[in-house]
Formats: C-alpha cells, structure tokens, sequence
C-alpha cells in the first residue's frame, strides 16, 4: 500500500491559499485515479485506488503528524510508503523538488510528521509558492494571484503525475524525472 498525503488547513478560509498546495494535489490525484471513499476519522479522511491511498489530514498544519500517526496505528503505516505533497516558500512559485526522505526544512508540518513518525525516512514531494514581500505567515495564508494561475495549475499537474509515479515505479523514477524536469525548466534561458 502506497499513501499520498497532501498537507493543508481544513476549512473554507483556507482553500486555494499556498499552503494548501498538497490539499489540491490530493484532490487531483483522487480525482486522476477515480480514487473511492476509504475512510473518515476526526483527524483524517482517505480515498483509495487499487494499492493506492490519498489521505489529507483534517487536523492543521502544525498537527498533521497525529494524523498520519492514526492512520498508521490503524493500517500499520511503513514510513517508505509515505509520500508527503506539501507546499515550499523557498522554492520558485510552480518548481518541484522530490526527496526520499530529509529534514524538515524549517516547515511546520514536515516537523509534525517527523516527529511523530519518528523518522525521515518517507518521501517529500515540495511544490514552490515562491516567498513574497509579506510575512511569512500571510504569505502561506494568501491566495494566488492571477497572473500566477497558469504556473500554479502546471505545477499541481506535475505533482499528480510525480505522485502516480513514485506509487508505480518508486522514489528514484520519480526523483529523476520531475527535478530534472524542475532544474530544467528554471534554468536560464541559453541553457534549457
């Protein structure tokens, strides 16, 4: 069993903001694969799809990690088979970046799930939101402008594919083509 988790805030005040990246890529996925109603706690939902799961947490951010850590209690998680989609302010907007597994990266729902997975050891698929000139924490919370649909919707596609990927063929298939593909296309124009 492969589990997709797409990080974002529960809630209509929180959607279509960048840190909801991972709540639209779980819903692409769900919808890409035809993925059925698994199951619903206080803490999670969850879809299914042959050996596939997306799950989003319906904790927040900051407490995504107790989601996870029911669900793996419940379905005896392996944290290799764990992809996490989660948005990245230090990464152009629209830019991917894959890991097998890694730090947190100063973000506070990677923390969460670290800590209570108690390891590094599962993937991470971070999708670009780019930094802006607002704090941090407005920044995350804002929506995006129009000018930056076309990246956006790019970039969650990607991410789709890169999740359907990593199920089928494993981190390094997909590492190899989507940051390829990233460094690829940020590079500077005489060098693509």
């Amino acid at each position: 069993m492969r589990v997709v988790v797409g990080l974002g805030n529960p809630g209509a005040d929180y959607e279509g903001t960048r840190h909801n990246v991972g709540f639209a890529v779980a819903a692409r996925l769900r919808d890409r694969v035809k993925a059925k109603p698994h199951e619903r706690t206080q803490t999670y939902a969850s879809w299914s799809a042959e050996n596939l799961i997306v799950l989003t947490p319906l904790t927040y951010m900051n407490r995504s990690g107790e989601a996870l850590a029911e669900f793996g209690a419940r379905h005896g998680l392996v944290p290799e088979d764990v992809l996490v989609v989660v948005d990245d302010v230090y990464l152009p907007l629209g830019a991917l970046r894959l890991r097998a597994r890694g730090g947190d990266g100063g973000h506070n729902g990677l923390s969460s799930i670290q800590e209570s997975l108690g390891t590094d050891a599962y993937a991470r698929l971070r999708i670009g939101v780019g930094r802006g000139e607002r704090e941090l924490r407005d920044h995350v919370l804002s929506g995006f402008a129009p000018e930056e649909a076309e990246t956006l919707q790019g970039a969650l596609d990607a991410a789709c594919e890169a999740g359907l990927l990593w199920a089928r063929e494993g981190v390094i298939k997909a590492m190899n083509r989507y940051n390829a593909r990233a460094e690829r296309d940020n590079a500077p124009e005489g060098e693509r």
